[in-house]
């Protein structure tokens, strides 16, 4: 099990928001049946890491099935752990939440 953080931000809109350039990107996970967590910045995904490559390349083109859009810049951060099993983005932050509930 691997978690993905990625953020796709269309460049050269004549508009500020992105929001409205990445709505059938994240379609592509709900349809996929994906576990995916939206965020201020980018959308944190988990699977197993060849899912997580095809989401990213598949969200990547979907962004510019629109029209106004020529440019993308895509982030992709891959956190693929195998020391231990099912590390998951729930585990993830309950582990740092722990940690910093109990720091003195």
């Amino acid at each position: 099990m691997a978690i993905m953080d990625i953020s796709i931000v269309p460049i050269g809109t004549n508009k500020t928001s992105v929001s409205e350039y990445l709505v059938n990107a994240i379609k592509i996970l709900q349809e996929k049946g994906a576990k995916y967590h939206i965020c201020p910045m980018g959308t944190v995904v988990e699977g197993e890491v060849n899912d997580l490559y095809d989401y990213a390349r598949t969200m990547h083109e979907e962004v510019f099935c629109d029209i106004d859009v020529q440019r993308v810049v895509v982030t992709i951060k891959i956190d693929d752990r195998r020391d231990i099993h099912a590390v998951t983005m729930e585990k993830k932050v309950k582990s740092l939440g722990d940690k910093v509930r109990y720091k003195k």
